[in-house]
């Protein structure tokens, strides 16, 4: 341990005691949030939600604030050829100068509103804690009544600092005014070494549908733990895909209320892991308004000694009635020393409602693999082909077609790497 810079909780309290006179936005909040940190820490094994990760390699580590004027041209090199406006963040801040902003819909940084928006709850959760008092910046998004945002991709770029393990805490709200229309394609790249821990608040007002993509490619050495919060209202549809193949550990955690009725959410995903890689897709569907429905699909393929978590929770309260909720869970093991942790749970106060889950977990068919090389398919494509039929189902979710091949290159990237 750095003894100027401590490791774990006692770092970050440090950190915002010396930025707390500069910091933006409601103090009161981020006193409050600071308060709740310092006296529960990061999870633990012990808590309930955290059984399958471990925070250990963050709790043991210094993390330093990134660099006032950081490189980023490699990171900006990186990004997918879309062709769409963007917003670039650096480091956890809102770079304007190198974003293109669209017209009809409001832009502006995190950092300049007043008050902290209340979706969230930084008095029960650490990491949103930590976020609420550390976080320098993000983007808010507006989309006015009726208008269409069309595609819009939002990406946070990590830059290496040689020597340094840094940290940022950006905070983002999206909002969907009535009837409003928003394709959101949001990636996660970076260099080095750093922590990535984004909150993310989202309101999909009534008629509004909002198409969430979001692409996890992060550094091998960074830590990425995100957490959202979406409110969707009557007749809303809230669309979010995860696509999880970067960092040595992520933990991806989304709570999505479904507030009015006749909403809909899809909450899908898929997980690519290789090496010792940890990540955790943790989801939460609360439905408390009646005739509403939820669809959850999640893939995970493991190879190395890897480990995927999923945990899917469906809440349906008791006025919910008229409830139609699916959540499946499959997983794809490559090697003997992966492993899959999977959590499934209905909690349904309701009687009229119609709510199934379902896990698996397998190997690739040897008959396949034997059928494919028989008629000329060399070993590794005869794999790579059962792999990309298997992930099929997760990705056909993805309808924009932009967006899908994005996440395809992403995903044919990947199975490259394990090949080589």
């Amino acid at each position: 341990m750095n003894a100027l810079s401590p490791a774990g909780a006692q770092g970050f309290l440090e950190r915002y005691d010396g930025l707390r006179a500069r910091l933006p936005g409601e103090p009161a909040t981020r006193a409050a949030a600071a308060d709740f940190f310092r006296a529960r820490g990061l999870p633990s094994l012990r808590d309930e939600d955290w059984k399958y990760t471990s925070l250990r390699l963050i709790s043991e580590t210094a993390f330093q604030q990134p660099p006032p004027i950081p490189d980023h041209s490699t990171a900006l090199s990186r990004l997918p050829a879309l062709d769409a406006p963007r917003l670039i963040l650096v480091d956890g801040h809102f770079r304007a100068d190198l974003s293109k902003i669209p017209a009809g819909i409001t832009v502006e940084n995190f950092s300049v509103s007043e008050n902290f928006d209340t979706q969230t709850r930084p008095d029960r959760d650490p990491l949103v804690a930590l976020n609420t008092m550390l976080t320098e910046g993000g983007v808010r998004i507006t989309i006015p009544a009726g208008h269409d945002g069309g595609l819009l991709m939002l990406a946070s770029l990590a830059t290496a600092s040689p020597g340094l393990t840094t940290a940022f805490h950006p905070r983002h709200a999206i909002t969907l005014a009535p009837g409003a229309r928003l394709t959101l394609v949001e990636i996660s790249i970076g260099e080095g070494s750093y922590l990535h821990n984004p909150v993310t608040e989202i309101t999909v007002a009534e008629d509004a549908t909002l198409t969430h993509i979001r692409l996890q490619d992060e550094s091998p050495e960074a830590f990425h733990l995100s957490t959202l919060y979406a409110d969707i209202l009557a007749r809303g549809t809230y669309e979010n895909f995860v696509l999880n193949i970067g960092a040595r550990l992520s933990r991806t955690e989304i709570h999505a209320r479904l507030a009015g009725a006749h909403g809909i959410v899809h909450l899908n995903a898929a997980q690519l892991l290789a090496g010792t890689q940890h990540a955790d897709l943790s989801t939460i569907i609360a439905h408390d308004a009646p005739h509403c429905a939820s669809r959850q699909t999640v893939k995970h393929v493991l190879t190395g000694r890897s480990r995927g978590v999923f945990q899917g929770k469906i809440a349906v309260a008791r006025g919910a009635q008229k409830t139609d909720g699916y959540q499946m869970n499959q997983a794809l093991l490559l090697s003997p020393e992966s492993e899959i942790d999977c959590k499934p749970q209905l909690e349904i106060y309701a009687d009229d409602v119609k709510c199934s889950h379902g896990a698996t977990v397998g190997e690739l068919d040897p008959d396949q693999i034997f059928y494919a090389r028989s008629r000329g398919v060399p070993e590794s494509e005869a794999r790579a082909m059962l792999v990309r039929a298997f992930l099929t189902e997760a990705l056909d979710t993805v309808t924009n077609e932009p967006a899908r091949a994005v996440l395809e290159h992403a995903v044919s990237a990947w199975w490259e790497r394990q090949a080589a």
